[in-house]
């Protein structure tokens, strides 16, 4: 997915929905017909260290600081709620 794809979802306030998939091939993310976003990172799922490379990889995506994510919902479910932060 390109970076430019995810900019306009880069405002503060926005919640995103996403579900990932853990120990996948490559890092990518794939929003589908249906706007459902999947993120698939290659981190096992152990002590947060899935969650933090989905942070990564959302960050660089929607071209905003790490720290302007906020985890709202699912920390140990592969069904996530993000939250973006004011700068």
């Amino acid at each position: 997915m390109a970076k430019r794809d995810l900019l306009h979802l880069a405002r503060a306030g926005t919640d995103l929905h996403l579900r990932v998939t853990p120990k996948a091939a490559r890092n990518r993310i794939v929003v589908d017909e249906a706007g459902v976003m999947r993120v698939y990172v290659t981190c096992v799922p152990e002590d947060g260290k899935a969650n933090a490379a989905v942070v990564e990889l959302l960050a660089s995506a929607l071209g905003v600081a790490k720290s302007r994510l906020t985890l709202i919902r699912g920390t140990t479910s592969r069904d996530k709620v993000f939250r973006i932060e004011a700068p």
